[in-house]
């Protein structure tokens, strides 16, 4: 197998070529990173596999980034991102956490049971939104549903356009429907809360248990968090997937855009509103307040996009505060050190 095509399978494509210079095209080496560590990073290439430790001088990383090495298989530079999933660190933590890079397509997984949920669908399609990659809802556990037609209908009411595949994760058979994603050079995403079936839908996938699963919790149909660290698998029919872990806590921050495309129905209405800064609150005039109340708009929809504007808007001036911060306390640094060093040749 030529070193092109070992690439290939690993998803490059031509956007990451298209950045090396010449010299890099004769002496530096691609590689990605499949796996992500606390103190180093597991890297696939035409090579094979490589072990990079983690160093203080180079960029923030995660798994799917596309880096070069030399020839002494030291980082050089990291290349690029063609498309970056992020989210406000869990907690009460003012920093963006990385998950996962150069994605073309995102699986998002729910559950047909109790456990489904609207607000938190919609925050996903938010952040994959956001990110520049393409959405597909997975409504997984169509085995266990009396009616799997009325999940289908109330997310086609959100998005007409969005691409709903209804799926029972441990049946071949039924998974083979999401095939025309699991292509060459494609890399694939699985989002979704816990106990939805990521991990049973990336076994199916590969034909064997290369990810822990359990099962879910009887009293309220909620899942235990089984997948733990980040990694990317090779399919057995081309691309890769990746499989994240259950988000409990998906805090949205610098993503207005991606709200917008998700909530591009009200957004629409918006522009019919009599004040152009309308809070669709009581003002007068509201178009978006008056679809709701013919019923052309539901409700719980609206409350959901005012509450996601909401708190992008609060975790995005928290985070840009800390950054403000970060470079004040930086430049304070350079210029007592600058100091110092003036001061030992007195």
């Amino acid at each position: 197998m030529s070193a092109n095509h070992l690439l290939t399978k690993l998803g490059w494509q031509p956007y990451f070529q298209q950045q090396l210079d010449l010299d890099e095209w004769d002496n530096a080496t691609p590689a990605r990173i499949i796996e992500q560590h606390r103190s180093e990073y597991f890297l696939s290439g035409e090579f094979g596999e490589h072990h990079l430790s983690i160093l203080s001088s180079m960029p923030e990383m995660v798994v799917g980034d596309w880096l070069l090495l030399d020839d002494e298989m030291k980082f050089v530079r990291l290349l690029e991102r063609k498309t970056l999933f992020a989210r406000k660190a869990a907690g009460t933590r003012l920093h963006k956490q990385l998950i996962a890079a150069n994605i073309d397509v995102a699986f998002v997984v729910t559950s047909m049971n109790e456990d489904f949920n609207l607000n938190r669908l919609e925050r996903f399609l938010a952040m994959v939104h956001d990110a520049g990659v393409e959405p597909v809802v997975i409504l997984s556990k169509s085995d266990l549903a009396e009616v799997p037609e009325d999940f289908l209908d109330q997310i086609n009411q959100l998005d007409p356009m969005l691409v709903v595949e209804s799926v029972n994760c441990l049946d071949p058979e039924s998974v083979a429907i999401l095939s025309p994603w699991l292509k060459e050079s494609t890399t694939i995403t699985v989002l979704g809360s816990s106990g939805v079936g990521k991990s049973t839908l990336i076994n199916t996938m590969m034909g064997e248990e290369t990810q822990a699963t359990s099962h879910i919790r009887e009293d309220d149909s909620k899942g235990r968090h089984t997948t733990t660290s980040r990694s990317l698998i090779k399919l057995p029919d081309g691309g890769l997937i990746l499989d994240t872990p259950g988000m409990r806590e998906l805090q949205l921050a610098d993503c207005k855009d991606g709200i917008s495309s998700t909530f591009s129905d009200i957004e629409t209405l918006a522009e019919n509103c009599r004040f152009g800064d309308c809070q669709h609150q009581t003002e007068p005039g509201c178009a978006v307040r008056q679809a709701v109340e013919s019923g052309a708009l539901d409700a719980r929809r609206l409350d959901n996009y005012l509450k996601l504007l909401k708190e992008e808007a609060f975790n995005s001036a928290s985070l840009s505060e800390r950054r403000a911060s970060d470079r004040a306390l930086g430049k304070f640094y350079k210029t007592t050190l600058g100091q110092a060093n003036r001061l030992k040749g007195r």
